[in-house]
């Protein structure tokens, strides 16, 4: 089959690799029908290569029609339309029966002292093979997959596997009641349905912080007001402006370890970028530092004893914090990878809607042949020719 595969820093081709096929009973096999490239991918493009194989597979937003399942997979059968969460866990262990699927206790991967594994996330998280393919290994197949019915777009529910349901995590843990306000720092996609959902369950005020044109006239036109990046230098303060001085209820912090604004850090990880990975590997694990700009602006513009919630992707073993300040306030501090299905059955009513509320069809700035990865990911990256969101389709 034809698979997106990594192959060095910026460099990822579109290859032949083995078929995928049922190793374990609990395994399906499905025929791939769309996936995107997501914003944590490009940290695989950029950042952490040194834990990445060249010829793995990238990709874990995924969905498809089963081909295949193995003998203890009873709730999903070939031919069924599904959706893959990105984090690959069993349904039954103690984290998964409260709810924290991302910690599954069966796919932890120990020997990294990670959580669960996941898809085409590099040999911290599992080195499980991705979905940015024409097929895909499903493991604990029981448990994972979401079936969804045909009607509508691939793009009406792509999403469920991971940036729909990680803003819908994000606007929970920042715990804003209806009325208040909701800072959400990145427009990218995570951002921009992180600002619909808010609206959706009742926060008034969502204000978008960003610096591309097309992400914020994208975010206005859900009724987001929005601070331009390009034309203020004090975040916190704009917030504090526009809230009379108190700070948003909560901010979502949906931007990441590769921030906008954090020279010294950008440099840093750009050096041990270079390094072979047998030495990148361990200064990454002990020493590693992240770009902290949009964090920090996060704890310095919530109101006092208010939430900051962290979507955005962070690998740091060494930041530096303004622990006072955070302490002074009294701020909540929320974050981790989302537990996927612990949000399906809120969402589902609102990807089920006929008039798609979230504007979930409509994310998608640029659908392209899988052939097109590698042009994809460039522009995502690069954040031109208006890109928002590729959707990949094999």
């Amino acid at each position: 089959m034809k698979a997106l595969t990594w192959q060095g820093k910026r460099d990822v081709r579109v290859e032949d690799v083995p078929d995928p096929r049922i190793q374990e009973p609990t395994d399906a096999v499905i025929r791939v029908t769309s996936t995107a490239i997501c914003g944590s991918d490009l940290h695989l493009y950029e950042v952490l290569g040194a834990y990445l194989t060249p010829g793995d597979v990238l990709g874990h937003e995924t969905m498809g029609v089963v081909e295949e399942v193995g003998p203890e997979v009873t709730h999903i059968a070939p031919g069924d339309r599904v959706v893959i969460p990105f984090n690959i866990s069993c349904g039954s262990c103690w984290m998964c029966e409260r709810g924290f699927y991302a910690q599954c206790e069966t796919t932890q991967v120990r020997d990294q002292g990670k959580g669960a594994s996941l898809f085409g996330y590099t040999s911290l998280y599992g080195a499980v093979p991705g979905g940015q393919a024409e097929y895909l290994r499903v493991p604990q197949a029981h448990f994972g997959p979401v079936k969804v019915p045909d009607e509508h777009p691939d793009t009406r529910f792509l999403y469920l596997s991971d940036i729909l349901p990680t803003a819908w995590q994000g606007v929970r843990y920042a715990d804003v009641e209806p009325g208040g306000t909701l800072a959400v720092m990145g427009l990218g996609p995570v951002g921009q349905l992180a600002t619909r959902i808010a609206k959706q369950l009742g926060v008034e005020r969502v204000i978008g912080v960003d610096l591309v044109p097309e992400r914020l006239a994208l975010a206005q036109r859900y009724g987001v007001e929005t601070v331009d990046l390009r034309e203020v230098d004090d975040v916190p303060g704009a917030l504090l402006d526009l809230t009379g001085g108190r700070g948003p209820d909560g901010v979502l912090e949906a931007v990441g370890m590769e921030a906008h604004g954090s020279p010294l850090a950008a440099t840093a990880q750009a050096a041990v970028g270079l390094l072979p990975d047998a030495l990148a590997r361990p200064l990454i694990d002990r020493v590693a530092i992240d770009r902290l700009a949009a964090l920090t602006a996060s704890f310095k513009s919530v109101r006092r004893a208010g939430t900051v919630s962290i979507s955005g992707v962070y690998g740091g073993e060494v930041d530096p914090l303004p622990m006072m300040e955070m302490f002074d306030r009294g701020i909540t501090v929320r974050m981790g990878q989302c537990h996927v299905k612990r949000w399906i059955d809120e969402i589902m009513p609102h990807v089920l809607d006929s008039a798609d509320p979230l504007g979930l069809e409509d994310l998608a700035t640029h659908v392209l042949p899988l052939a097109e990865a590698p042009r994809g990911y460039e522009m995502f990256q690069a954040k031109s020719d208006g890109c928002v969101k590729v959707v990949l389709q094999p």
